[in-house]
């Protein structure tokens, strides 16, 4: 295993991405506090500030926290509905800005990235942090703000670029290792959350320090797998890459406006959800074994004896499927099993649904009584047609039954911070 002798990682990670982006297109919202919500403002008492600008947050606002709280921290904080449309286009645009200074070398969710360096930018990181912010700058605007980390290896990058935000730059070389580290909290790590902090408190690590004295054979054992080994190499400057991974499901899921908050609208959106699903599914070549649907209901609402206290799901295996025909089929039969164990005065308040168990299209393992019969075939080649009819008008033009979009839009196109949606999604 290597360990490199000088940085050779650069991290970047832009400000209050998506309060930044609205700050950017709407010159109103320049220098006050925002927050961003899934809804429009006459439902914002319901529902949270999913992301909030640094104006905001120097008053004590947070991302997802309630907007009568952010109000009570900040009575001035202006609330704007979501975009996730324009932050894909403004995720494209800044994305290409930086390949101009430097070749991309991972996109690790909408707001952050990683670069590796070559032997003009190992000399002279400072230089190539500060073409970066006035290409974005000049191009782009001056409210999309990045911090910057330098390291020798992502891991390491990833951490120095929060240490200075926001629009810092951050430069830790492996001779100044481990001091920059110990200083902080261990949650400032990667893969570190409450849970695990209370694990490695059990085995009486409490501070950075103790977790870089520690062996990686005794990290193995406390994280249950390889990760732990992993990050004791990583936090000691080794090149560790990131493991391949496959693609395992495709799922897609929405809270609810208030005024959606029952069995009817649910249904309508889990099946809206339900085809965008499965067209990605399709872009990408896959066939699905099962699906899934899952409820949040609010703990108020009315149940029957079988329902769980935290939400209901269902699931159901398919022969193989990616036709919209197939998976609707499914969800029907799913849903039908809802009807009979959840109160018609239930408040849904969140539905997703999930395509899993997966297989490439040259991959997939044929039921032996369902081998791709002439309805099966038929269905898959009128779902194409449709694909086809959609792609060329650039909309939702023909729909396998009835369209209903939820209000506030964006079903299906929301931005997961690891999953930038494409132009197709927003149909």
């Amino acid at each position: 295993m290597r360990k490199p002798e000088t940085i050779e990682r650069l991290y970047l990670d832009f400000d209050g991405f998506f309060a930044s982006v609205m700050q950017q297109a709407m010159p109103a919202l320049r220098g006050r506090p925002v927050g961003v919500i899934p809804f429009d403002a006459a439902a914002a008492n319901s529902t949270v500030v999913i992301a909030c600008s640094k104006e905001a947050k120097a008053a004590g606002c947070r991302n997802v926290m309630r907007v009568p709280e952010a109000r009570r921290l900040c009575p001035d904080i202006q609330l704007v509905t979501q975009r996730p449309d324009l932050f894909r286009r403004a995720h494209n645009a800044l994305l290409n800005e930086i390949a101009c200074e430097i070749p991309v070398d991972a996109i690790k969710s909408i707001d952050e990235l990683t670069c590796c360096l070559d032997r003009h930018d190992i000399t002279h990181p400072r230089d190539l942090a500060r073409r970066i912010k006035t290409r974005l700058r000049q191009n782009i605007g001056d409210q999309i703000t990045c911090s910057i980390g330098f390291a020798a290896n992502r891991m390491l990058a990833k951490i120095a670029c929060k240490i200075d935000k926001p629009n810092g730059v951050t430069i830790w070389t492996p001779a100044a290792m481990p001091a920059p580290l110990l200083p902080l909290p261990l949650s400032d790590i990667p893969g570190i959350g409450v849970r695990m902090e209370r694990r490695l408190g059990r085995a009486n690590i409490w501070s950075i320090e103790d977790l870089w004295k520690s062996e990686p054979k005794r990290l193995r054992a406390l994280w249950g797998n390889v990760n732990g080994e992993r990050m004791w190499y990583a936090l000691h400057g080794y090149d560790i890459q990131a493991t391949p991974t496959g693609r395992g499901m495709y799922g897609h899921a929405r809270v609810l406006p208030p005024a959606w908050r029952n069995m009817l609208h649910a249904r309508e959106c889990a099946r809206l959800l339900l085809v965008k699903a499965a067209r990605r599914m399709r872009r990408d070549g896959y066939y699905a074994a099962r699906l899934w649907l899952w409820l949040s209901i609010r703990k108020d609402g009315a149940y029957k004896d079988r329902f769980r206290e935290h939400g209901w799901s269902g699931g159901r295996y398919l022969p193989y499927v990616n036709d919209d025909h197939a998976c609707l089929s499914a969800l029907e039969r799913i849903w039908a099993s809802a009807q009979t164990q959840i109160s018609q005065r239930a408040k849904i308040i969140r539905v997703g649904v999930t395509l899993a168990n997966l297989a490439p299209a040259r991959a997939r393992q044929l039921d032996i009584f369902l081998n791709d019969d002439r309805d099966r075939q038929r269905w898959e080649r009128l779902t194409e047609a449709v694909d086809r009819i959609n792609g060329k008008f650039g909309k939702r033009v023909v729909t396998f039954g009835p369209w209903t979009p939820p209000p506030g839009g964006y079903a299906g196109g929301k931005i997961s911070y690891t999953r930038i949606p494409s132009a197709e999604d927003f149909w």
